[in-house]
């Protein structure tokens, strides 16, 4: 393992284990339990035994599903009625339209210039209206703000919120029960959602489980803010793994991740290439450059997992199809 960061204690305010216990009754029977799979080979090459939970099999094809369906379904109907809004390079957003589909809550996203196309598409297929913006110059948060008060509508946080992150530790909470004791997990970090959903569901479990974020190296925000003891804020980062390409942490986020993330690793796209080419020639499975973050670190050796149990998060499969053959080709 890598240098650990230097754990501090836990205030009660943080979301718990109970909350994520309590996001699972609200999902079950609407989202997908995704599979774990195991791959000898990759067993091999890391030393360890590897337990990868699949959530490109979740509906809409990331965790995302977890934690809007978990904020919007605590709406009032009121709420519901007015509608909702929030921003998203993609999983975010489809995520937030197929969940306000299924509630019956009339969804606005705001998506940045370069989104995949096929995640436009995705996200307009499940009926939200979409709204193109320009990432580099524009100040999302505020758009969405502005656009809510206007409205009256409720923007559904990407990660800085209770209930998303709650949602978001479901997937754990499920690998937990089909794999053995984990003494580590592995997820992405881009705006701190999915890690501190991951860190409060692991921990919960097993209080001595290991929690590792692996970020990318071009969008470092969250290494950096943990070095620094607080936020920081960088400008709008430029990589492979979009859904990763956060420019700061939620503060929510912050709070979970000094408080429960061991280490941050850092990861190149040339990596990201190598574990999503290794994922689709050795387990056949199509994932997205963010949700192969995790596994691209244990392949470069970046972590010592030698003898350890470790779950693998793989956070989405929505890539288009052309990129991905460009990329693993």
């Amino acid at each position: 393992m890598s240098r650990a960061l230097k754990l501090q204690s836990e205030p009660d305010a943080l979301p718990a284990l109970d909350d994520v216990r309590a996001a699972a009754s609200r999902l079950a029977g609407v989202a997908h339990r995704t599979p774990v799979m195991t791959s000898t080979t990759a067993d091999a090459r890391v030393g360890g035994r590897l337990f990868f939970k699949c959530e490109n099999f979740q509906r809409m094809g990331a965790f995302k599903f977890r934690g809007a369906y978990n904020f919007i379904s605590q709406l009032s109907d009121a709420q519901r009625r007015a509608g909702v809004i929030t921003f998203s390079s993609g999983n975010h957003a489809q995520a937030t339209a197929l969940a306000a589909k299924l509630l019956g809550a009339p969804a606005r996203i705001l998506m940045p210039h370069d989104s995949a196309a096929s995640k436009v598409e995705a996200t307009k297929g499940y009926g939200a209206a979409v709204q193109i913006y320009d990432r580099f110059s524009t100040d999302r948060d505020k758009l969405a703000a502005d656009i809510a008060a206007e409205h009256g509508l409720t923007i559904v946080p990407p990660y800085d919120h209770k209930q998303i992150v709650a949602g978001q530790g479901t997937a754990t909470l499920e690998l937990t029960e089909e794999a053995p004791p984990l003494d580590v997990v592995v997820a992405t970090l881009g705006g701190g959602g999915l890690l501190s959903g991951v860190s409060i569901a692991a921990h919960g479990i097993n209080p001595n489980c290991k929690v590792i974020g692996i970020e990318p190296a071009g969008g470092d925000d969250g290494l950096q803010s943990i070095r620094a003891g607080r936020v920081i804020r960088i400008a709008p980062p430029k990589g492979l793994p979009e859904g990763a390409l956060a420019t700061h942490l939620g503060a929510l986020n912050f709070e979970i991740i000094r408080h429960h993330v061991h280490d941050i690793v850092l990861v190149t796209d040339d990596e990201i290439i190598a574990a999503m080419k290794f994922l689709a020639q050795r387990m056949k499975l199509v994932v997205e450059p963010t949700g192969a973050l995790p596994l691209a670190a244990l392949l470069a050796g970046k972590l010592d997992v030698a003898g350890n149990n470790v779950g693998v998060i793989v956070s989405g499969g929505n890539v288009d199809l052309d990129r991905f053959g460009r990329l693993i080709s």
